[in-house]
């Protein structure tokens, strides 16, 4: 999978961008949920829904990021 997202041009830099942008858009998410519905129980699944994809995004940074370094240090 790592290789294949390397091919396409995805970096762990582009990782770790969406792991924080999903931060935010579960924040956004919450306050938008909590105002459309009034309900707190729904804008509180809105909100982890979302945020939960964070650690993914980041996980795949990290073994990105361990690819690239270990790369660089066989083109040595």
């Amino acid at each position: 999978m790592l290789t294949m997202m390397r091919q396409k041009g995805i970096n762990s830099g582009h990782m770790f961008a969406a792991g924080m942008a999903s931060i935010g858009l579960s924040v956004v998410s919450w306050v938008a949920s909590l105002n459309a519905e009034n309900s707190t129980a729904r804008a509180d699944r809105w909100g982890i829904f979302i945020g939960e994809w964070a650690p993914s995004f980041f996980a795949l940074g990290v073994a990105l990021r361990i690819e690239e370094t270990q790369e660089s240090k066989k083109s040595r």
